[in-house]
């Protein structure tokens, strides 16, 4: 196997699961391991919200992984400035490979999302901020 040829293997692998593995073929044998890479982490700029009467919290209904969209590669449900309604679903909760719609319980507007996708939240967290009066 060539320089070339190595680096299109490892290219083909790059996007996989595979996290191991182990390749032999008459003298050349090639052995890779994925290393763990930190992804580099952006703190976002702190939002301050004043909560009056016209803002209210939309709560997680239970512990898991919030996602904010059906797919990686799909817009998400809602935004902060998205106009939202009752009964309207805004994200989904996944816990023990059971995924749960998550439902707005006000209508307004998105002014905060407390949560990000792939965000473990725990029972009673807010997960969006809605302002009522606005429309």
């Amino acid at each position: 196997m060539n320089t070339n040829e190595i680096k299109k293997f490892l290219e083909s692998i790059r996007e996989t699961d595979i996290e191991e593995m182990e390749y032999e073929s008459g003298e050349t044998s090639i052995y890779i391991k994925k290393s763990e890479v930190t992804p580099k982490i952006e703190i976002p700029k702190k939002v301050v919200v004043e909560k009056n009467d016209t803002v209210v919290s939309i709560k997680s209904k239970m512990v898991g992984t919030f996602y904010n969209s059906p797919a990686h590669d799909k817009p998400p449900y809602i935004t902060e400035g998205s106009h939202v309604e009752i009964g309207q679903k805004i994200g989904a909760i996944e816990a023990m490979k059971i995924i749960k719609d998550v439902m707005s319980t006000t209508k307004g507007k998105v002014i905060k999302a407390c949560v990000s996708n792939g965000q473990s939240v725990e029972y009673g967290q807010e997960l969006f901020l809605v302002d009522t009066a606005a429309e």
